[in-house]
């Protein structure tokens, strides 16, 4: 009964954190909003090195992404959300979370180092600077935003599939297939050179100057996160610590995968242009071919991992192990 009753407070819960998540992503929307009719009027300044519509793109682009984000939040506690698919709104969620969760430690890290740290300075150029109460605003958005979808999600995909959440990681596990291990692998890999950059070491960047408290702060936050996918995936799959509650490891696991794929999956496209355009007079922090390798194999291992984490227990992914147990054997 105390077991049932603490599941339905954090139930609870996770209805709250739903719509808070949609409340406090509702400021950012009406930013942009006003950033894109501003510019349009010519009544508010285009960002500097932007164009009227490359600025206009950017935020509707980012606008957009803020509209799906409000729906997501609403789908995960409306009735009607429960009446999607569960791919459709697993897949919206993982990148969700992938994109903002992940990112809390720095917001956190990132205001106790102050301005070195790369907070936007007042320009003598002219150029136009976002108010102090802009600028707030829209960090509280993201970080409100990846606070409550850490607890709304959890909670809702547990409604929908409560067999993938429930006991600990001994009760059933059957190994990792092949390529799961190769991604857990290639995870921990990526993971051990972003920690390395973080920690100020210059191997692969020809630029080690523009490399600041900023940047190496980003990278050990990836660098984090990558290897808490790749112990978590392994985690799960060995049934170890065999008495450590599955829903743990499963969480961490779905932030860090959604971090690699998120992350990696935005930044390759920018790395990929730079590479192939060469923009002149630009000195660029990052070695071109090591940052586009890193970031596809992120992509790679986390779309891998992922499967493998919220299966239920005892059924794919020990089918899986089974079956390169079956083929080392020589048997069908």
């Amino acid at each position: 009964m105390d077991r049932l009753d603490s599941w339905d407070r954090f139930d609870r819960l996770g209805r709250l954190a739903a719509y808070g998540a949609a409340a406090v992503m509702t400021p950012y929307a009406l930013i942009k909003i006003s950033w894109v009719a501003g510019a349009l009027a010519g009544a508010l300044p285009i960002g500097d090195g932007f164009g009227l519509a490359g600025w206009i793109a950017l935020n509707t682009v980012t606008l957009g992404m803020a509209g799906l984000g409000i729906a997501l939040a609403l789908a995960l506690v409306r009735p009607w959300g429960l009446r999607l698919p569960v791919l459709c709104v697993a897949g919206v969620a993982w990148v969700g979370t992938g994109f903002l969760v992940p990112l809390l430690p720095y917001a956190v890290l990132d205001s106790l180092l102050g301005p070195s740290a790369g907070a936007p300075s007042p320009r003598g150029d002219g150029g136009p600077v976002m108010p102090g109460w802009e600028a707030a605003l829209i960090q509280t958005s993201f970080v409100g935003m990846g606070l409550c979808l850490a607890v709304a999600l959890p909670a809702h995909l547990r409604r929908r599939r409560p067999g993938v959440f429930a006991g600990r990681l001994g009760d059933a596990s059957g190994g990792l297939a092949r390529p799961v291990r190769w991604a857990v692998v290639a995870g921990a890999v990526v993971a051990a050179v972003w920690v390395y950059w973080a920690l100020g070491g210059t191997a692969g960047v020809p630029y080690p100057g523009q490399q600041g408290s900023r940047e190496r702060l980003l990278s050990g936050v990836w660098g984090l996160w990558a290897f808490i996918a790749s112990a978590a995936t392994w985690a799960v799959g060995r049934g170890r610590p065999a008495r450590l509650p599955r829903w743990i490891p499963l969480t961490l696991g779905w932030l860090g995968t959604g971090s690699l794929c998120a992350w990696s999956g935005w930044r390759l496209p920018f790395v990929l242009h730079a590479a192939l355009t060469h923009p002149a007079d630009t000195a660029l922090p990052d070695h071109l071919a090591l940052a586009a390798a890193l970031h596809a194999v992120a992509v790679a291992a986390g779309a891998v991992m992922l499967p493998a984490l919220v299966r239920t227990p005892g059924s794919a992914t020990a089918s899986g192990a089974a079956g390169d147990t079956r083929a080392r054997d020589g048997r069908p």
